[in-house]
C-alpha cells in the first residue's frame, strides 16, 4: 500500500516552487553512494521458502523455560483480548487528539485509563500516562517541589537504582538537592525531614521486594511540610493497601505488569496519580469529561500545562506527548480481569514467589537477602559472580539471576516468579542452580 500523501500535481508545483526540475535534481547534490548505496539482497523467494528461512533461523535460539526475571519487568499473561484490541486501527494508528470532534473513542479510552489509575492507586486524578516508571517519578517529584516552593529531595535507596538516576539527572537541571537514605536490614528508616525538603520519595515493594511500611513516611513528610511520593507495583495494589489509603500524595510507576509483554524493557508507560488540589502543577496530558453545545456527553484534553501550548517559563513539563497505545492496553488489561482478576494474579504471584524462595535456599551456598515479608520479587547472595550465574542459567535455558548492583552489597541476583509459573518450573529451576554453583 502506498503511503505517499502527495499527488503528481502537489509534486510537480512543490518543484516549481523550489526551482528544481525533477526530485532527481533536487537531490542531485548528494554523493552518489548516500543517494543510491548498492543493496546486496538475495534472489527473490516463494513465501513458503521465506517461511522455511525464518524457522531455520528461529531454531537456532536456545530453548527456554520461564522467566524469571525481576527489577520491575517480569513475565505475565497477557490475555489475548489486550494484543486484539490494541491491534485494532482506532488505537494503534491513532495520534495525539488535538480535535476532539473526530477523536472521541480514543478519548474516551484515555479517560478509563485515567479512572482506573486513579482507582487503583486511591488517588484522585491521574494524567493520560507518562512514558515510564522512571520519568513518571522524576515528574512527581518535580510537581511535589513546584507545589512546596523547596528544592530538596529524600529519596530511599529502595527505589530502582535506574529510576534514581534519572531522577538526579531531572534535578540536577533545575538545581534541586537529592539525599539517598541507605537501607537498613532491607528496608528504609524513617528520616527527620528538614524545613528544605519538598519530596520524600519511597517504593513499595522496594527494589529488593520488600514491602514498606509507608504510613509513617507520609506521616513525617507531612509534618515538615512536605509532599509524599510512593512509588508503587501496580499489580501488587491487587492485594496491598493503596497510595491514598496511607498519606501519599503522588503516586507514581510502571505499568509493564499490566497486560504488557517484558519486550526487552519496553515500550511500556508510566502512570502519575495525585490529589486535585495539585491538578494545576500536573505534568503531560488530562482527558476531561464535558459536554457539547446540545449537552451531549463528550471527552476532550484540558489543562495541558505543557510547553507546546503555553509560555515555555510556565510549562509544568517538556513532556509533550503520552504513552497512547500501552497505556490503553493497561487499561483493557484491568478491565479484562477487573478487581477479584488482579487479586488473583497478584496472590498466586505471591504464592509462587515464597515457593521458590524456599526452594532455592535449598542450594548449598545459597543465602537469603531480602527480608520478608515480600511481594513477588526476592534478593538472594550467591556463592559467585551473579553475572556469570545468570550466563549458566541462560545457557541451560532459564532466564533469571538478574545481577543487583553493589550498592546493595556483594554477589546479589534478583529472582521473580508469577502466576505463569507452575511448581515444576520452580523445581526445574532449583536444580539447574545446583549444578550452576556445583
Amino acid at each position: 500500500m502506498d503511503y505517499t500523501p502527495h499527488t503528481e500535481e502537489e509534486i510537480r508545483e512543490m518543484l516549481r516552487r523550489v526551482g528544481a526540475a525533477s526530485l532527481e535534481d533536487l537531490f542531485a547534490h548528494l554523493p552518489k553512494e548516500v543517494l543510491n548505496p548498492p543493496i546486496d539482497l538475495p534472489e527473490p523467494l516463494p513465501e513458503w521458502k521465506v517461511l522455511e528461512e525464518l524457522r531455520r533461523l528461529a531454531a537456532q535460539n536456545l530453548p527456554a523455560h520461564k522467566a524469571f526475571l525481576g527489577g520491575g519487568v517480569r513475565s505475565h499473561h497477557v490475555p489475548p483480548v489486550v494484543q486484539a484490541l490494541a491491534a485494532r486501527g482506532e488505537f494503534l494508528t491513532a495520534y495525539t487528539p488535538y480535535q476532539p470532534e473526530v477523536s472521541q473513542g480514543v478519548l474516551q479510552a484515555t479517560f478509563e485509563y485515567q479512572t482506573m489509575i486513579a482507582e487503583l492507586t486511591g488517588l484522585e486524578i491521574a494524567n493520560a500516562s507518562m512514558y515510564d516508571g522512571a520519568t513518571a517519578l522524576a515528574e512527581g517529584v518535580l510537581l511535589a517541589l513546584r507545589e512546596t516552593g523547596r528544592m530538596g529531595v529524600l529519596v530511599s535507596q529502595g527505589v530502582h537504582p535506574e529510576y534514581r538516576a534519572v531522577l538526579r539527572a531531572y534535578l540536577e537541571a533545575v538545581g534541586a538537592k537529592l539525599l539517598t537514605l541507605p537501607l537498613e536490614g532491607g528496608r528504609t528508616p524513617l528520616p527527620e525531614v528538614g524545613e528544605e525538603v519538598g519530596a520524600v520519595v519511597v517504593q513499595n515493594p522496594n527494589f529488593l521486594g520488600a514491602l514498606e511500611d509507608l504510613a509513617p513516611f507520609a506521616e513525617a513528610a507531612h509534618g515538615a511540610g512536605a509532599l509524599f511520593v510512593a512509588v508503587a507495583d501496580p499489580l501488587s495494589l491487587g492485594v496491598l493497601k493503596p497510595p491514598g489509603a496511607y498519606g501519599a500524595d503522588i503516586a507514581v510507576g510502571d505499568g509493564q505488569s499490566l497486560g504488557l509483554p517484558m519486550g526487552f524493557g519496553g515500550p511500556h508507560f508510566g502512570f502519575l496519580a495525585t490529589k486535585k488540589a495539585f491538578v494545576r502543577q500536573l505534568p503531560g496530558r488530562l482527558v476531561s469529561e464535558t459536554v457539547d453545545v446540545e449537552g451531549r456527553r463528550g471527552f476532550i484534553l484540558t489543562l495541558q500545562a505543557r510547553e507546546q501550548y503555553i509560555r515555555r517559563a510556565k510549562a509544568k513539563s517538556n513532556i509533550t506527548t503520552n504513552a497512547q497505545l500501552t497505556a490503553l492496553m493497561g487499561a483493557m488489561y484491568l478491565a479484562a480481569l477487573g478487581p477479584e482478576g488482579l487479586r488473583e494474579v497478584a496472590l498466586k504471584s505471591v504464592e509462587m514467589a515464597h515457593k521458590l524462595h524456599a526452594l532455592l535456599l535449598e542450594v548449598p551456598g545459597v543465602r537469603p537477602f531480602t527480608p520478608k515479608p515480600f511481594f513477588n520479587e526476592f534478593v538472594l547472595a550467591l556463592p559467585k559472580d551473579p553475572e556469570a550465574v545468570r550466563r549458566a542459567l541462560a545457557k541451560r535455558g532459564f532466564h533469571g539471576a538478574t545481577p543487583v548492583p553493589k550498592e546493595y552489597g556483594e554477589n546479589l541476583a534478583l529472582f521473580a516468579a508469577t502466576e505463569l509459573h507452575e511448581e515444576e518450573d520452580l523445581l526445574a529451576l532449583r536444580d539447574a542452580l545446583k549444578e550452576v554453583l556445583a
